[in-house]
């Protein structure tokens, strides 16, 4: 079992719909920059690190499941867990977690594809970035 890492996530006023909770596609924007911000604190390796390497990430399956609203006082954490790898893709497990009473707002997963930046074609994950993620 690969470890989960933990982002705090800051709810914005404009996340908010006309029904006065998060709107659902913030919900993904805030796994996204909860996973941007552990590819450097927890992996040590950044985006800029892969488009240095000639790759880049592209989310080619989203699954979410909504659980709970949120709402503009909620504090939030993002944690996200490599699960797997097989070829060009790897997926990510995810749960959107209210700090008060650690209930979960929201779970899923993406399936990331890496691809050349040159070509923009699916390239086989290096096992070095493998390595990197599974631990």
């Amino acid at each position: 079992m690969n470890s989960i890492f933990e982002s705090e996530i800051k709810i914005r006023p404009d996340d908010i719909d006309l029904n006065n909770h998060v709107h659902n596609t913030k919900f993904l924007d805030y796994v996204l920059a909860a996973r941007y911000d552990q590819m450097v604190k927890d992996y040590k390796m950044s985006m800029n690190d892969f488009y240095k390497l000639g790759y880049n990430w592209v989310v080619s399956i989203t699954y979410i499941e909504y659980k709970r609203a949120l709402k503009l006082d909620d504090k939030i954490a993002v944690r996200t867990q490599f699960d797997s790898a097989n070829g060009a893709q790897c997926k990510v497990n995810f749960w959107i977690v209210k700090k008060d009473g650690k209930k979960i707002a929201a779970q899923g997963y993406l399936t990331y594809t890496m691809i050349s930046i040159e070509s923009g074609r699916p390239v086989r994950i290096p096992d070095e970035i493998i390595q990197r993620y599974t631990i």
